[in-house]
């Protein structure tokens, strides 16, 4: 009982320690989104800008229907055996959730097709710049020696092969708030969960 409430207690501490202090919402740029459904977090960008277009690399075809493909992407990352075996809520078992927090290298990029950002996603513009190094370092979670798509859970939704270890350290909300942060975006130091991220926005 202990060990997990030094975890909580150590996520609310990593969560609250800033990073990325002089960061300052730009003026002009690109407009994207953090979202949550209360536990995965990820990040909504639109599908092309003039900094770079989404549909060279996650095409229409990927997903079940393309008349689904729309206007902006959600970003995902996460184990994939957590993934693929819980579709929702009521599939997560004690063992999906032990070995996903013992750990693995076998990791998904979830791509969600919008047509308009979740109403309650909070958005930030970022500076051409600071959209540029977004992309790069979500591009490179993409495992490179296999771009092969997996199915998604519906019409709109697809996974990609991975790059990266996920465990209870590293997890889905450790990875958006290491992409915000490879752009300069000020987040906590350490986010592994949903609420220590979206506090910052």
């Amino acid at each position: 009982m202990l060990l997990p409430l030094l975890y909580l207690a150590a996520g609310a501490i990593g969560g609250a320690v800033p990073r990325n202090m002089e960061w300052r919402e730009a003026d002009r740029g690109v407009t994207i989104w953090i979202a949550t459904n209360g536990v995965h977090t990820g990040l909504i960008v639109p599908t092309r800008t003039a900094q770079h277009d989404w549909a060279k690399l996650v095409r229409p075809e990927h997903i079940a229907d393309r008349r689904y493909a729309g206007r902006y992407l959600w970003f995902g990352w996460g184990d994939r055996e957590f993934y693929l075996n819980t579709p929702r809520w009521t599939d997560v078992s004690p063992r999906t959730v032990l070995s996903a927090a013992i750990g693995s290298d076998r990791t998904l990029v979830h791509v969600d097709h919008l047509i308009e950002p979740w109403s309650d996603a909070r958005p930030i513009r970022l500076s051409p710049e600071q959209y540029r190094s977004l992309v790069a370092r979500i591009r490179a979670s993409f495992d490179p020696g296999d771009t092969r798509p997996v199915a998604g859970y519906d019409v709109a939704d697809v996974f990609y092969p991975a790059r990266g270890h996920y465990d209870a350290i590293r997890t889905c909300n450790w990875w958006t708030s290491e992409m915000l942060a490879a752009a300069g975006v000020r987040v906590g130091a350490w986010t592994p969960f949903s609420a220590t991220l979206m506090q910052w926005f």
